[in-house]
């Protein structure tokens, strides 16, 4: 466990606009413990490399209020998984060697299940699991996290660790945000789908929402499918879909975002855009009541890998402050900033003509500010360039009980050698955000 002078949250930071946004305090870093539950086994490329792969737990994290103060549930996505452009860099062998010249997406433990680990911190410095919960389809078998049969949205050829094709599967999900209800249920943002998906205390899928138009592709899944997100979210990059879920303090809104602009109406306007969407649903009408727009960073003002590609930032969480507060984890592969929003002001395109795929051009396709809309108000409060003590690629955020903030590293189950490792910003922090 290692610390640092660090800068923090401070109580006054917390309402938005307020003037110093950090105080001096400390930076606390957790270790991995080569908990035996976390072993995924290792996989050998003859005449390559031997993956040492270990589960993935830090895609999303979340801890509720009145939780013990050294919990916190992570989550991990579905399963090791890299494209055959990858294939050299991990595996030491030519994409032709193990693809055969088909472009697709390899799982080398394509077996594996989703799941949400319960952690707890430990006074050595480290982290260890207490709690797996499987996720599952509503007979409690264990599902996969394979890509679904999509038609709707486009998806990849799913191929074994080897190249071997693999079925499409239809109640496979890609996990990717949490968070728990008082009644003990989760709701997760999915990025396959895209989808939110909630499920019960047990991890079985009790309903899975998804683009309108597209409920078909998921005929074949065995739990509760609903079209109740807008039908535009099939537009999405692939693999750039919803990668967070935030819930209101009183737990009547959940929040969720695109990873990045969508590819409307194709993937150039994604690699371009600048403009991603931010969702409000109303779990008691169930449906969705507001739709926001955030604007990306510009891709050179991430200090530790800046680069001219405005597709290289995205969103990869979002936790709720308070009703309609949220702080967005915005990263690029090696720096990681998290901003302040809150909708109040920001412009609801909802049901509007920017949800119509039709519109020419396109809302990734035009300014903002051109087409008359407020985007959601962002301010800095953290920015991991100041700190390289802190891991890359972090995706988990939760909030502890004296205000200081947990995060977590997504190391892709280790198939380039990483770790996950928590950080803890402590300090004042966050104490009255709401939660």
């Amino acid at each position: 466990m290692t610390r640092r002078a660090l800068g923090i949250f401070t109580a006054a930071a917390v309402a938005l606009g307020a003037g110093a946004a950090f105080a001096a305090d400390t930076v606390v870093l957790y270790d991995h413990a080569n908990d035996p539950i976390l072993k995924l086994g290792r996989v050998a490329y003859p005449g390559g490399k031997t993956l040492d792969l270990s589960v993935g737990i830090g895609s999303a994290a979340f801890r509720r209020a009145g939780d013990a103060a050294d919990i916190v549930y992570t989550l991990s996505d579905r399963g090791p998984n890299f494209t055959c452009g990858d294939v050299p860099a991990i595996t030491g062998l030519s994409a032709d060697q193990v693809c055969n010249g088909v472009k697709g997406r390899l799982y080398p433990v394509p077996a594996y299940t989703p799941s949400i680990y319960g952690l707890r911190l430990k006074t050595d410095g480290t982290f260890q699991v207490f709690d797996v919960i499987a996720l599952k389809d509503k007979d409690g078998n264990p599902i996969d996290g394979l890509l679904n049969p999509l038609t709707v949205a486009k998806t990849e050829a799913p191929l074994d660790g080897f190249g071997k094709a693999l079925p499409y599967s239809a109640n496979a999900i890609d996990a990717e945000g949490l968070v728990r209800l008082a009644d003990g249920s989760w709701w997760i943002g999915e990025e396959n789908g895209p989808s939110i998906v909630h499920v019960a205390a047990d991890g079985r899928i009790q309903e899975r929402i998804v683009p309108a138009g597209s409920e078909k592709d998921f005929a074949g899944a065995n739990y509760k499918i609903t079209g109740g997100l807008p039908a535009i979210l099939t537009k999405r990059q692939t693999n750039r879909g919803i990668e967070s879920m935030a819930v209101s303090p009183d737990e009547a809104f959940l929040y969720f975002m695109v990873q990045n602009p969508l590819a409307n109406p194709d993937a150039k306007a994604y690699a371009q855009a600048r403009n991603t969407r931010l969702f409000k649903y109303d779990r008691r009408a169930r449906r969705v009541v507001g739709e926001y727009v955030y604007e990306l960073d510009d891709p050179q003002s991430f200090r530790l890998d800046p680069s001219k590609k405005q597709s290289d930032p995205r969103i990869s969480e979002v936790m709720a402050l308070g009703a309609d507060r949220l702080l967005v984890l915005e990263r690029t592969e090696k720096t990681t900033k998290l901003h302040e929003v809150t909708l109040a002001g920001a412009t609801n395109i909802l049901a509007g003509k920017w949800d119509d795929a039709a519109t020419a051009p396109s809302l990734e396709q035009t300014a903002a500010a051109a087409a008359g809309i407020a985007p959601v108000a962002k301010i800095l409060r953290f920015d991991s360039a100041d700190h390289p003590e802190v891991p890359a690629k972090l995706e988990g955020l939760a909030l502890l009980p004296d205000g200081a903030l947990f995060m977590i590293n997504d190391d892709d189950f280790g198939i380039t050698g990483e770790k996950t490792r928590v950080v803890i910003l402590r300090g004042d922090g966050l104490k009255t955000a709401g939660r």
